[in-house]
């Protein structure tokens, strides 16, 4: 197994290899506005780290959101191909899970991404292999939850809803390739890579846009 992980749901552009048993090779950078740009050249400098070639790549996880609707689909398109030029299987895993299992936390917790819109992107977790509740979209002023620890750069950013805020703030690609690696070594059905979007994008048509063709 050499699975090559990704995620760009988040401001984290992060890849990471790992061969069935650890992560040989990781590279993480955080910028929201070069997913892009970044995004390939780390894939090739965490190639070069492990001294391997893509063709040797067995399978592609790549994180589904939620997330930003042009960051993430950077990751999701790139992952598919991938995918296609391999010939191999391309998995699904949602950011907020790879953020969970970073944490290692092993009581009831909240993971929260920023979401912009003085929103987060936020799920409840019982520990840091198990989601309990579906990834939404809200205020954080919206939220009762209990004073529970959170971790992610939401959390960082919204004190009074989390005041109990902890490490990680953004995804490692390391987190999602072995939190990959254990579900489909237990024979675990990952999901399908499809974007998480909860919302509709930012960019929108303008009201009474008028199409000009000519005559």
């Amino acid at each position: 197994m050499l699975l090559l992980a990704l995620d760009t749901a988040t401001p984290a552009v992060t890849v990471a290899l790992h061969d069935g048993t650890s992560v040989v090779a990781s590279s993480s950078q955080v910028d929201a506005r070069r997913h892009g740009e970044l995004l390939l050249p780390a894939v090739d400098r965490v190639l070069a780290e492990a001294g391997t070639r893509l063709d040797a790549v067995t399978g592609i996880v790549v994180g589904v959101g939620p997330g930003p609707y042009t960051g993430l689909r950077v990751g999701l398109m790139t992952a598919d191909t991938f995918g296609l030029a391999l010939g191999v299987p391309v998995h699904g895993l949602c950011t907020l899970d790879g953020l969970a299992y970073a944490s290692g936390l092993d009581e009831p917790f909240v993971v929260a991404t920023d979401a912009r819109r003085k929103e987060v992107y936020w799920a409840r977790y019982d520990n840091a292999r198990t989601r309990v509740t579906e990834p939404a979209v809200d205020r954080p002023g919206d939220l009762d939850l209990r004073g529970l620890p959170a971790v992610g750069a939401g959390a960082l950013l919204y004190p009074d809803t989390f005041p109990d805020a902890r490490e990680p703030e953004h995804l490692s690609a390391a987190a999602l390739a072995s939190l990959a690696a254990e579900k489909l070594a237990a024979g675990e059905e990952l999901e399908a890579p499809r974007p998480l979007y909860l919302r509709r994008p930012d960019a929108q048509v303008p009201k009474n846009y008028k199409v000009v063709t000519p005559k």
